[in-house]
């Protein structure tokens, strides 16, 4: 509870150290942003070009050992396998963020987790009301508009919000991996339509043991490698989407140094030390080569876009993501604000709040991976989904483009006073006065 002297604030600024850390992720996630767009554009070039069946071929193409059943296409392989990858770094940075970040402060925490919630439950309503009288099946899409892309989204505001301030950058990243975990419990719950029990319980073998060895500090790739391929083929078999390993694997390993290591003040811990060689693979391997493998539609001129945009399962994608986002998400944050009576920080406007609530309607990866579990990869209602997905995140990305550049003055000075360093030292003046503050 904020002192009697104090009001509580959301979206305040949180401490150098972490805006160090969060400044230098987001470096990393819009670089990968922008490769994931130029594999989106590839994909969709690719596939309505006359070399449309060589981008079939590549997506139909089979290797692996079929002894293990892992016998798959490129196009599985990329969103199984690849984005498990992507997983695990979502889930090491969740993990670390509130447990050793300035999450682990339930105030501050309570903004994101809410505005992720209320972002995933809207967009489903309204899909679901938009096809509630649809053709046998169309229900089954109802989770496609709940994700947010966060490179997509980081690829937006390296072009229009580079001085964003601190705080909502924070705000957007913490609500898109937060959004991400609960995407990978909905696939995980409701997309699993047949469960292998033993090979489950198996998987808890090569996880315990994985977890026994991150727990002792052990880094070695060669011990911790096999273990970690062992976990993802036997939830692979369970029926279980493998990308649901990936956040296992990254929730043991440990955020912060043990006593006997140092303690919290000897260095970062373990999960920051994977979480630094990983995001690079993660954002700029396994992302965009699963959007190369997945994003490719043949749209079949204008009347075959048209024929997709009029589909109610395209209809309740695009509303969705453009109103359901960021109805859910500005609704659950002004909820938080009104029952813990706090207000926006000073140097903030609920039209912040807004521009990056509809930035959050970008859908992407988790969306198209989805779209694949509900329809399955190359229906028609499948291709249906890509374009949806496709106008709704590009309607979202310009809505937001609007209301943040029209702010671009007052981000401006913010992140001046941000920046500002008067006495030399290192640390931004702002964060110095916040810490003698407390």
């Amino acid at each position: 509870m904020p002192r009697p002297d104090q009001t509580a604030r959301l979206l305040s600024r949180g401490t150098w150290p972490e805006a160090q850390r969060i400044a230098e992720i987001l470096r990393k996630e819009t670089v990968g942003g922008a490769l994931l767009l130029v594999a989106a554009v590839v994909a969709l070039v690719w596939a309505n070009s006359p070399w449309v069946d060589a981008y079939e071929a590549v997506q139909e193409f089979t290797f692996g050992p079929s002894a293990l059943h892992l016998d798959l296409s490129v196009e599985a392989w990329a969103s199984d396998g690849l984005l498990a990858i992507f997983f695990f770094v979502a889930g090491l940075e969740l993990k670390r963020e509130f447990v050793a970040g300035d999450l682990r402060d339930p105030r501050r925490g309570s903004v994101p987790i809410a505005a992720a919630v209320g972002g995933v439950i809207v967009p489903a309503a309204i899909y679901a009301a938009v096809n509630a009288r649809a053709a046998d099946g169309a229900l089954e899409g109802w989770a496609i508009p709940t994700a947010t892309d966060i490179a997509f989204a980081l690829a937006v505001l390296a072009v229009i919000g580079r001085h964003l301030p601190t705080a909502l950058r924070t705000f957007l990243l913490t609500l898109a991996v937060v959004d991400d975990l609960l995407a990978i419990v909905i696939i995980a719950v409701f997309y699993t339509d047949e469960l292998a029990v033993t090979p489950l319980l198996g998987a808890l073998v090569p996880l315990a043991l994985f977890a026994v060895l991150v727990q002792r500090r052990v880094r070695s790739w060669w011990l911790l490698l096999p273990l970690a391929v062992a976990t993802w083929t036997l939830v692979h078999a369970s029926g279980v989407h493998a990308t649901v390993a990936g956040v296992l694997l990254a929730f043991v390993v440990p955020v912060v140094r043990s006593d006997r290591a140092g303690g919290p003040a000897a260095g970062p811990g373990l999960a920051e030390h994977f979480e630094h060689r990983f995001r690079p693979l993660s954002s700029g391997v396994a992302v965009p080569v699963f959007a190369l493998m997945a994003a490719g539609v043949t749209l079949g001129g204008l009347e075959g876009a048209r024929d997709a945009v009029r589909d109610p399962i395209a209809i309740g994608i695009v509303l969705g993501l453009v109103l359901g986002k960021p109805i859910g998400i500005l609704t659950a944050t002004w909820l938080v604000a009104r029952f813990t009576r706090a207000d926006l920080d000073a140097d903030l406007t609920w039209v912040d709040v807004l521009g990056l609530a509809i930035l959050a309607g970008i859908g992407f990866t988790v969306s198209l991976l989805i779209g694949d579990l509900a329809f399955g990869a190359g229906s028609e209602a499948d291709d249906h989904v890509k374009v949806a997905i496709l106008v709704g995140s590009l309607t979202a990305a310009v809505l937001a483009s609007v209301i943040l550049l029209s702010r671009n003055r007052t981000y401006r000075r913010i992140r001046a006073a941000e920046l500002a360093d008067d006495d030399h030292d290192g640390v931004p003046d702002v964060y110095q006065a916040r810490d003698t503050s407390e």
